[in-house]
């Protein structure tokens, strides 16, 4: 969901409370959702207390570049920043892993009309990049857990309108990783979830391919965890994605390329397939972060997700079996497991993102679905 514009005029001056020293470990499993803290301060903080509530021990924010770093080189506005990280800590055992991407235009020279398709570009110079991260980095230093660079490169969407660039990639990863740990050795690095695709062609790039290309150009050393995404589709969390990719009652019957093994992603344990790329590249020692994953009830007509919509009780079924699953078969490599969403409270039933959500978009009141009901009551 794209943020609208900064108000105020941005602040420099005030100094963030000294940290605390040491490195936060990722269980295996362990348990996190997507929220959006950012514009309410009272809907963040009902919001941090529910994931509390339902035995969640992170939560995932985007730290917006073009929100933070708008106005010009230097000029930072931490004022929604450091409300949000206070408000993280008083929530007795939440971790942050905070998304760094969404650039500036005075970074890239592009600007994003509503009806064009790119929401983010890559800077055209990385040390601008690198300097965000290292700003961000060094005023939160022992207080954001973990960092997510960028989002889903293997989009032309989300790399300027450009086709995928791996090696572009993991020079904008290396920077990033780099001021980071200069700042905060502490911190956690988790590359950028990548989307599940069949393309390949100039406007997408499967994610196991991107992969392999990343290691191809060295990203093994500038990360801690690889990221994932995760949607299940139609499938329950357990089947088989060599089932699920010849299987028409679960891959997508539009998709050209299915049946076939491209079509694997559309189970979730595809995420099984991002991780023997690791194994084979020597890299078994790190953990997967799944960033993103979920199930949709969007039975919308026009929805291009209503192929595989599935019903509210499906959804916190198999919210539950998936965690579950990783409990019992992707332990020890398996870390943080981020579902989407607790919603934000401005989406209505014309946005997608109402029907991967857990609960309805309200405040004051918190309304529940079957799927937070569920997971709240979860074993972890």
């Amino acid at each position: 969901m794209e943020l609208p514009p900064s108000e105020g005029t941005p602040e420099t001056t005030a100094t963030p409370p000294q940290p605390p020293s040491g490195m936060v470990q990722m269980k295996s499993p362990d348990y996190g959702m997507q929220a959006f803290l950012w514009w309410r301060p009272e809907v963040a903080q009902r919001d941090l207390e529910m994931v509390r509530d339902a035995g969640f021990g992170w939560v995932k924010q985007g730290f917006a570049w073009r929100e933070i770093e708008g106005m010009g080189k230097g000029q930072f506005d931490w004022n929604v920043t450091d409300r949000l990280v206070t408000q993280v800590e008083s929530v007795e055992g939440l971790h942050l892993i905070a998304r760094l991407d969404n650039d500036p235009t005075w970074a890239t020279g592009q600007a994003y009309p509503n009806d064009q398709d790119v929401i983010m570009s890559p800077p055209q110079n990385l040390q601008d990049f690198a300097d965000y991260c290292s700003a961000v980095a060094t005023r939160y230093q022992g207080r954001i857990a973990a960092y997510q660079v960028w989002n889903e490169p293997n989009l032309r969407r989300e790399w300027g309108g450009s086709a995928p660039d791996p090696a572009g990639y993991v020079e904008l990863l290396k920077a990033c990783y780099g001021a980071i740990k200069q700042a905060d050795p502490d911190a956690i690095v988790i590359s950028a979830g990548l989307a599940p695709t069949t393309r390949s062609d100039n406007v997408a790039m499967p994610d196991t391919e991107f992969l392999k290309q990343m290691y191809a150009a060295g990203a093994q050393q500038y990360f801690d965890a690889l990221g994932a995404h995760g949607a299940g589709y139609k499938a329950p969390p357990e089947k088989d994605p060599g089932e699920v990719a010849t299987d028409p009652d679960y891959y997508n019957r539009g998709d050209p390329n299915c049946p076939g093994d491209p079509c694997r992603i559309y189970g979730f344990r595809h995420i099984e397939d991002l991780r023997q790329i690791m194994v084979d590249h020597g890299d078994s020692g790190k953990q997967v972060v799944v960033l993103e994953f979920g199930w949709t009830m969007d039975e919308r007509p026009n929805s291009p997700y209503a192929w595989h919509s599935v019903t509210e009780e499906q959804q916190a079924d198999y919210f539950v079996r998936a965690y579950q699953y990783a409990k019992e078969h992707w332990r020890p490599w398996i870390g943080v497991m981020s579902l989407i969403y607790m919603p934000s409270v401005e989406w209505t039933e014309e946005d997608e993102q109402y029907w991967w959500s857990i609960a309805l978009p309200n405040y004051p009141q918190f309304y529940p679905r079957k799927a937070y009901r569920d997971l709240a009551v979860m074993e972890k």
